[in-house]
């Protein structure tokens, strides 16, 4: 029976590593979700709810709407945590044992922990900006690598050899670098914004049409980057999984940049901020699943019989 459960978790390892990308997606969403709606403080202590009790209770100053609503989204980081220990356990137990594959599962359990730190931190700070960007930051990171565990599990350990034109991975290189400053200045509009968690809390004392517009610059690189990207493609040969893929990230830079041109001549309604942050997930999974299809690193390894039966035999 333990060795079936054994292969069953291996089996499960490429689903897994999905529900990590949803998982870490689902988080992001509902951590703006808890800023739009000021639920940020409803949980005032860490690990705790509110001050000798994990879950929340009724309390004279706190909704307990807000309590619910912070407090689901710590227990949704618990699934994250969850999904990312079966990750790392299907990896462990896999054979061969990869050694890329492990540290890419032990990246989604340990980015929990340090989401779980930053939270504390996050809270104890009274929701201060730039702990919430942090506290932000982490997801994208982590979805990033869950988008390349779950290719990992579909190609060999090889070094990385280009699918396309040499300048293709080159070019992603330099988007991706342009994704990073692009969530950054994203995180410095909305900590100049009004959506802190709390309407209590400060906010950052820079003006937000200024850096508005910085953020629109940067989303104008990479949409041109994004462009040249196609071009390149287009001199091929292409397989049709590559386009598919360009298409996909073209679409949804697309439909987020007009999200948040309509949050700006709209005064940042709550719902679009929410929208926006889950737009901004689905650029991050549509680069990153860009990249790795653009990329090959063989065949999956495989166990030969007499290894297979020498693994069997030394399993505890």
């Amino acid at each position: 029976m333990l060795e079936t459960l054994k292969s069953r978790l291996v089996q499960w390892h490429r689903p897994f590593a999905i529900a990590a990308v949803v998982a870490n997606v689902g988080i992001a969403v509902t951590g703006a979700v808890v800023r739009v709606t000021g639920s940020g403080l409803g949980c005032t202590e860490w690990p705790n709810c509110l001050p000798g009790s994990m879950v929340p209770v009724e309390h004279p100053e706190l909704s307990m709407l807000n309590q619910w609503i912070e407090y689901g989204n710590r227990m949704l980081a618990t699934i994250v945590g969850v999904i990312g220990a079966l990750c790392l356990i299907a990896a462990w137990l896999s054979r061969p044992r990869r050694r890329r594959v492990m540290w890419l599962s032990a990246t989604m359990i340990g980015g929990v922990f340090a989401q779980a730190v930053i939270g504390g931190i996050t809270v104890k700070a009274g929701l201060l900006w730039w702990t919430v960007a942090f506290h932000f930051v982490v997801s994208p990171v982590l979805t990033w690598f869950a988008v390349l565990l779950v290719r990992s599990l579909r190609e060999g350990d090889g070094p990385a050899r280009p699918r396309t034109s040499p300048l293709v991975p080159k070019l992603l290189i330099a988007q991706t670098v342009l994704l990073v400053l692009l969530l950054i200045a994203g995180t410095l509009v909305t900590g100049a914004g009004p959506h802190g968690g709390d309407a209590k809390t400060a906010r950052l004392d820079l003006p937000i049409n200024v850096l508005a517009h910085v953020h629109a610059s940067v989303l104008y690189a990479f949409v041109a980057l994004l462009l040249a990207v196609g071009v390149m493609l287009r001199r091929g040969p292409v397989t049709r999984d590559i386009w598919r893929r360009y298409f996909l990230l073209l679409a949804a830079v697309a439909v987020q940049a007009a999200v948040g041109f309509t949050q700006y001549f709209t005064g940042v309604p709550s719902v679009l901020v929410v929208v926006h942050v889950f737009g901004a997930m689905l650029v991050i999974v549509a680069t990153a699943g860009l990249w790795v299809s653009t990329r090959t690193r063989g065949a999956v390894p495989t166990v030969e019989p007499a290894q297979n039966a020498q693994f069997a035999t030394a399993s505890p």
